[in-house]
């Protein structure tokens, strides 16, 4: 398949790479962002596969695949939660940093340096559950790595897809006041021409074969410093769950 790699963007997270589990340091806003997004990540699968999650590893049984897994924010917790982990990350420094701190953690993650693509060229067995968290406005081609995304699912699968809306205001927020500002990210980590617009994201969704079924807004709260989900405010970051049909 083609690949849908952009490598100038693979470059700017290989040169962070060590510091993925420093909670300070250029990954900061998805420290504070993670327990708001495994709030959505956590009620959606549970939604989906009749989990309950006041239970001892209630996603035991689910094959779960974190695409752009960097350090594994979101593999770690998936596994702790019982689920079978397989992080991917196109940028290869980002590996031996995940596999070192699950190991640290006495977790159990399968962690490999491939694509969406590669996955699929490879033979992989679908998974139940594909996390796609701030990836698509990474990639050269979003509609070819979704469907990439769409054929590693297997009938009934969910897709959680997380982006950033393109608007004045994201750009002012996730640019102006994220990377030159407070200095969250390096400059540049972002191209605001290749944010995706909500209804934009729900259609790209839709010709790569799946069922967009919610979506809902991460809002910023600068007096408390949190995040919170809004099913209105999807003017900066937004998430969405998306179903591939049986």
């Amino acid at each position: 398949m083609t690949t849908t790699i952009d490598a100038a963007e693979i470059e700017k997270f290989q040169a962070m790479a060590a510091e993925w589990w420093d909670p300070n340091g250029k990954f900061k806003p998805l420290h504070m962002l993670n327990p708001c997004r495994l709030d959505y990540i956590t009620t959606q699968i549970a939604a989906e596969f009749d989990r309950d999650l006041t239970g001892d590893r209630p996603f035991a049984g689910l094959r779960l695949l974190d695409i752009g897994c960097g350090g594994g924010l979101l593999s770690e917790p998936m596994a702790r939660l019982g689920a079978t982990v397989v992080g991917v990350d196109a940028a290869a420094r980002n590996i031996p940093v995940a596999q070192a701190h699950a190991m640290q953690s006495g977790l159990e993650i399968d962690y490999r340096h491939t694509s969406a693509e590669d996955l699929i060229a490879a033979g992989e067995p679908p998974f139940e559950v594909v996390l796609n968290m701030e990836v698509v406005e990474h990639v050269s081609d979003p509609l070819t790595y979704l469907t990439a995304c769409h054929d590693l699912m297997r009938p009934g699968g969910l897709m959680i897809c997380s982006t950033l809306n393109r608007n004045p205001k994201s750009f002012v927020m996730g640019i102006i006041g994220a990377e030159w500002i407070m200095r969250w990210l390096p400059k540049g980590t972002h191209d605001w021409s290749k944010f995706i617009t909500p209804d934009e994201l729900f259609d790209l969704l839709t010709r790569a074969g799946l069922r967009p079924e919610d979506r809902m807004g991460f809002v910023f709260n600068p007096v408390t410093w949190t995040w919170h989900l809004s099913e209105r405010d999807l003017s900066v970051n937004y998430v969405t769950a998306s179903v591939r049909p049986d």
